[in-house]
């Protein structure tokens, strides 16, 4: 049975191979099984971009040829911007006078990040409510299904517990959205913490072969190799780790960690064979990427596309409601 799915990214710049890995691939296929709603969540970036927003426009133009070039087709999916469809920000501010400030407060998704984004000021009421416009965004097309990684599981609660406070309060109008656990790949950076565009450690999917290359070659590998002569441990390598998710050839993956292991091999090969790995995997969607790229107003058509059919949802709920809060019909 066809169920909606709804998932969005922040425009923070161009996509990684750990946006590919953890959730692109995995949205490609489920734009075929079942109705998928993919927002670029724009009103979510101006929460820590509002001292200077000039980045945002262009951001979101980087995620989106980001998605279509991994495969989103407007075809199968309905791909809009979160602030083409007023009804979020409308429904968020529904939200917003039912939600209890302690449920906020005790986010510790919220107090984690306080901690490490020192560098901003976070002292605003939008950084404090962001799950309730997260609760919004979802429940607005009353998806059935929302894919997180596991470690992201816990944060569609509050969505649930938004959406079951309303309905106590005006009727059943919103379904709780489940969780769909997705396989999230350890997908490393250059200096073996995980890869960010904050740390600066990315490998780019819209990098060009030399750029991609020239990362990889200088990607930090297990420690105990200092020279060529030296035994390594693959489990060790985060080099190693990326083989796991990007190479397929189990038989070329076991030469490759027996050769490691007994030093039969320099960590200059290993990266060799996964650079052709990625390159085969990294072209066509670069080259979809690129078409795009050249026909801006194709790119454009997909967003005025993609909202005209979000809004039809979203209209249809907020209609809901607004009769079910007992405001006069509009």
């Amino acid at each position: 049975m066809t169920k909606r799915v709804f998932s969005g990214m922040r425009p923070t710049g161009r996509l990684h191979l750990g946006h590919l890995a953890g959730a692109l691939s995995n949205w490609v296929k489920l734009q075929d099984e079942h109705h998928c709603f993919y927002c670029i969540v724009d009103w979510h970036a101006l929460m820590s971009e509002y001292a200077d927003s000039s980045s945002i426009r262009g951001n979101c133009k980087e995620v989106l040829l980001d998605w279509l070039g991994a495969g989103l087709d407007p075809e199968k999916s309905t791909i809009f911007l979160q602030s083409h469809v007023m009804e979020h920000a409308e429904l968020h501010l529904a939200f917003s006078m039912i939600t209890p400030l302690g449920w906020l407060e005790r986010n510790p998704t919220y107090k984690e990040q306080i901690v490490n984004m020192q560098n901003r000021d976070l002292g605003n009421y939008a950084f404090l409510g962001y799950p309730v416009l997260q609760a919004a965004d979802i429940l607005l097309y009353k998806a059935d299904l929302v894919p997180v990684g596991e470690d992201q599981s816990a944060h569609l609660e509050l969505s649930r517990e938004i959406a079951r406070r309303f309905n106590n309060f005006f009727g059943d109008i919103f379904p709780e959205p489940k969780t769909l656990l997705t396989k999230t790949p350890k997908v490393p950076g250059t200096d073996g913490r995980k890869m960010s565009k904050s740390y600066g450690n990315a490998i780019n999917i819209a990098d060009s072969p030399e750029a991609v290359w020239d990362k990889l070659r200088t990607m930090m590998t297990d420690p105990a190799r200092e020279r060529r002569k030296d035994p390594g441990e693959p489990e060790k390598c985060p080099v190693w780790d990326i083989h796991k998710v990007f190479n397929p050839d189990e038989a070329q993956k076991a030469e490759l960690a027996e050769g490691c292991r007994n030093a039969g091999i320099g960590c200059i090969e290993c990266k060799k064979a996964l650079n052709a790995h990625l390159m085969e995997i990294l072209e066509p969607i670069q080259k979809r990427r690129k078409y795009y790229e050249d026909h801006g107003d194709q790119v454009m058509e997909v967003l005025r596309k993609g909202a005209g059919e979000a809004r039809k949802t979203a209209r249809e709920t907020m209609e809901e409601v607004i009769n079910a809060i007992g405001f006069v019909e509009r």
